[in-house]
């Protein structure tokens, strides 16, 4: 089935509630022909940790926002999450909701993962908008899922706006980026579903100075790519990693808005 602007398909996206950035970039890059349809994941707990421990424990109450909607992928817009509840209780999560739904269910950090795989990256660099114990859980999270950790640069700033990481500009990303020098990586990962990645990536999204091809990507680049594959039910390729890194149909809308 399909729906006036969607003919190629939908998917749900789950997104913690006060996520900014999540929305404006499946706007960006979602391809022509595909839609997206947004529930927010709520929690009364006071410290991020906590959120998203709860985030975690009740998800599966927030995929009946969609209703009899149809889509036909669904996705839990956040890295942290993945990182606090572990590899293991994740799997297990995510298969049972999928075989409850019918239909993929992935985090941010399994779409990182997929990318991963089909690039056949495993020495990574990972770019950090989290501090504290958030922080901390990275890294571990990462090795558990078979990946080599060279370096890790924070994009975390000081300051007392609404959200540590929610109100993040994009040039802390490209700060960040700019400090990488590990001629040895395979990708380098910009975490966080909250941080603006976009216009970093778009810039430069194979990293220079000497370093060849390493791909630049973030959660969020790699969430929606996995979206549409999963849409798609197609074969996950380096191949076409590579052509979303370079697509023209994301980037004239950056070009338009933000760069």
């Amino acid at each position: 089935m399909s729906v006036e602007y969607a003919p190629r398909g939908i998917v749900g996206v789950l997104t913690p509630q006060a996520n900014t950035t999540v929305e404006p970039e499946y706007a960006i890059l979602t391809p022509p022909g595909y839609a997206f349809l947004n529930a927010r994941l709520l929690s009364p707990h006071k410290t991020i940790e906590e959120r998203l421990v709860d985030y975690f424990a009740n998800v599966e109450t927030y995929t009946r926002e969609f209703a009899n909607a149809p889509i036909g992928a669904l996705c839990v817009a956040t890295t942290g999450m993945s990182y606090l509840v572990g590899r293991e209780a994740e799997d297990k999560k995510l298969a049972e909701m999928s075989a409850a739904l019918g239909i993929p269910v992935m985090t941010a950090a399994t779409s990182v993962c997929m990318a991963l795989d089909a690039l056949k990256a495993k020495r990574i660099a990972l770019i950090s908008p989290y501090e504290g114990n958030l922080d901390a859980a990275a890294t571990p999270y990462w090795d558990s899922r078979g990946y080599k950790v060279v370096e890790k640069v924070s994009a975390a700033q000081p300051g007392d706006n609404f959200h540590p990481i929610y109100s993040l500009p994009s040039g802390a990303a490209q700060g960040a980026l700019d400090k990488i020098t590990d001629p040895s990586l395979d990708a380098v990962v910009m975490l966080g579903t909250g941080m603006p990645t976009f216009g970093p990536i778009a810039r430069k999204p194979f990293l220079g100075r000497g370093l060849g091809k390493t791909p630049v990507f973030s959660c969020m680049f790699a969430l929606i790519w996995a979206n549409i594959v999963a849409l798609d039910k197609r074969e996950p390729t380096a191949e076409d990693f590579h052509k979303w890194l370079n697509g023209r149909w994301w980037r004239d809308r950056m070009e338009q808005k933000f760069i």
